[in-house]
């Protein structure tokens, strides 16, 4: 198959999450996803993928493809995205995260959250504390999501919170990450076709030589609608498939990520 470019932002959030705006419901997502001339969304709630499959099947009215995920959040309180093929892959991922994940919710303290299908509509409200971090570690995260054969990135790495670095210092050499996310707010006067903002490559390595290795994505982490098009990732691959996606981070077969 001949490669072609897909334009993707693997870091959304909906309702579920509670810092993000009761309007993040699976037909506005998607409908501010085409406005944005967006092709692939990975959708990742605090430590529940409760509304991935809302959104999956609210996709099937759109041109667009769904990775069903989660931003987990480990014990030292890193926040690792997880991208599945499917979504029982992803609840699965849940499940375990449930198990490792104490407390509950405080609504006037951290906002609502809220379980949506794929029309929109409300459906329930999770009372866990997903804003909170697991009892796993930044380790056994990875380790897990690759069980479930998933992708693990390290998210906005260049947060001064909540990011592996600002939390650990550096990245472990033995964990098995297949990629590293950073925000365009690394290089805010770089701008794509689009207009929208979005760090270099050569820019993220400039900040980061130590991990010049890895590869990178842009995402815009929107937690409102307003949000998309902060961050965004070109990625030349076959298909819009998480299996595509993985071998565009090794780099396979002319596969490859693009942030300019």
């Amino acid at each position: 198959m001949d490669l072609r470019k897909f334009v993707a932002d693997f870091h959304i959030h909906t309702c579920l999450s509670p810092c993000a705006d009761n309007d993040m419901t699976p037909p506005n997502i998607l409908k501010r996803a085409e406005q944005c001339g967006l092709d692939i969304l990975g959708i990742c709630d605090h430590n529940s993928a409760e509304n991935c499959e809302s959104v999956v099947e609210a996709a099937h009215n759109h041109d667009i493809t769904v990775f069903p995920g989660m931003e987990v959040t480990t014990s030292e309180e890193v926040h690792i995205i997880s991208l599945f093929n499917s979504v029982s892959d992803a609840l699965a991922m849940q499940e375990t995260v449930e198990d490792n994940l104490d407390g509950e919710n405080d609504e006037d303290a951290f906002g609502i959250q809220l379980i949506a299908d794929k029309l929109g509509n409300y459906t329930g409200i999770n009372n866990k504390l997903l804003i909170g971090a697991t009892r796993l570690t930044v380790h056994e995260v990875v380790n897990k999501i690759h069980e479930l054969n998933g992708i693990a990135i390290a998210a906005h790495i260049d947060r001064e919170s909540f990011s592996i670095i600002s939390q650990l210092g550096f990245i472990p050499e033995d964990l098995k990450l297949d990629g590293l996310e950073v925000t365009s707010r690394l290089a805010p006067d770089n701008r794509g076709s689009a207009g929208f903002h979005y760090p270099a490559q050569q820019e993220v390595v400039k900040q980061y030589p130590r991990y010049q290795d890895y590869t990178f994505i842009c995402s815009s982490d929107a937690h409102f609608l307003d949000d998309f098009g902060k961050g965004r990732t070109e990625v030349m691959m076959c298909e819009p498939t998480l299996e595509e996606f993985h071998k565009a981070l090794l780099q396979k077969g002319g596969r490859t990520v693009i942030m300019n």
